[in-house]
């Protein structure tokens, strides 16, 4: 399968918003029960959830709300009601003992737990490792940043080396980027992408479509890196072919398997 760019948030308590989401060119949709939802509409948002997603074709996700509130149990009990492939999005995840109870409580759904405080981040690799059911691992920079009382990039930097980190090492794909709040700045949304990428991240969230082709066009591989990533799968072949142990670039790079993963991983991309 194509390695997805693209999430798309939708809040759950917008019918019309959220089919328009299904129909979109993102590679996953988000439909929220949590911040996105005042709290008098969250059993309308659920009860619109549930109907939506039944029958939907295409990777799903729901966001639900966490397990301190009240409308926890109902959205677990929605869940259970939808097909297997419709992911949990976990808002705030703070301990590993967290996601193996809900993992219980869902068996056999992709779980997905998101970052967004600072005891989250410090245990981020005990959550991402937490259950075989963690599908992904993401970070909620807006939490993140009320909770660390800080502002701007500059804050959130080591909190985002950590997230790529923990992923990666508990067998996790690259995360994606946390959501680019200012729907209407596509330069400083590919800004952003940009240095995300180089962190290690692989797509992002989107609040809105229009930032959809923006975030995609960030995180393909540039044709050079395509050139790359046939050269070294290449070498490979031949040196197998003849029996050769060490194999280098015509640069004189010599290729490990870490090299030769990323290969793969950006020909995976590529191929869209």
């Amino acid at each position: 399968m194509r390695p997805p760019l693209t999430w798309l948030y939708v809040p759950a308590d917008r019918p019309d918003r959220v089919a328009r989401a299904l129909d979109s060119d993102a590679d996953v949709v988000i439909v929220d029960l949590e911040d996105a939802v005042a709290p008098a509409r969250k059993d309308e948002a659920r009860a619109a959830a549930a109907r939506l997603l039944a029958g939907a074709d295409r990777p799903t996700q729901l966001r639900i709300n966490h397990p301190d509130t009240p409308w926890h149990a109902g959205d677990l009990a929605a869940l259970a009601g939808l097909p297997a492939a419709v992911g949990a999005r976990l808002p705030k995840v703070e301990s590993p003992d967290q996601v193996r109870d809900l993992a219980a409580r869902l068996p056999g759904r992709p779980l997905h737990p998101l970052l967004e405080s600072a005891l989250g981040v410090e245990r981020a690799f005990e959550i991402a490792a937490a259950s075989p059911a963690v599908a992904s691992l993401g970070l909620g920079e807006a939490d993140l940043s009320s909770d660390l009382r800080a502002d701007g990039d500059a804050a959130l930097a080591w909190a985002r080396g950590r997230t790529v980190v923990a992923a990666r090492a508990a067998g996790l794909p690259p995360p994606a980027m946390s959501v680019y709040p200012r729907v209407g700045d596509p330069e400083g949304l590919a800004a952003s992408c940009a240095a995300g990428r180089a962190l290690g991240f692989c797509g992002r969230a989107a609040i809105h479509p229009a930032q959809l082709p923006v975030i995609r066009a960030a995180f393909l591989p540039t044709p050079d890196e395509v050139d790359r990533a046939r050269t070294v799968l290449a070498r490979v072949a031949e040196a197998a072919d003849a029996g050769v142990g060490a194999i280098a670039l015509p640069d004189g790079t010599f290729l490990d398997r870490a090299m030769l993963d990323r290969a793969r991983a950006t020909l995976a991309l590529a191929d869209r």
